[in-house]
């Protein structure tokens, strides 16, 4: 039964999303506890793994760590397929919407 799996998915060019699915999965067993309470995988593209940072300092650091971790993803897989991470920072808030919101510039102007 496997054979015919891998023979599928090879036939149908899906060996590469199930691995990565599988080690989005298992995301903290491949970085480790201390990585991966501060990012998350977003997602996975022609061997680019787009990570969400918890904060503006830890994006910065995980963008200094990224050859590592790509290198330790790809010793998951036992082969080359992340050729690049893209690290980003946390979203900023929206202040164009809810319940005070206020025309112009808003809550902006103490800001500067």
């Amino acid at each position: 039964m496997s054979d015919a799996v891998e023979t599928l998915l090879s036939r149908m060019g899906w060996t590469e999303q199930v691995e990565v699915a599988g080690v989005t999965a298992r995301w903290r067993e491949v970085v480790g506890d201390h990585i991966a309470d501060h990012c998350d995988p977003l997602g996975f593209e022609d061997g680019k793994l787009v990570v969400r940072a918890t904060s503006t300092a830890w994006a910065t650091q995980l963008t200094l760590m990224s050859g590592q971790i790509r290198h330790r993803i790809n010793e998951e897989f036992g082969r080359e397929i992340v050729a690049d991470i893209t690290v980003l920072g946390p979203t900023a808030r929206s202040w164009t919407k809810g319940l005070r919101s206020v025309p112009g510039r808003g809550p902006r102007d103490t800001y500067g």
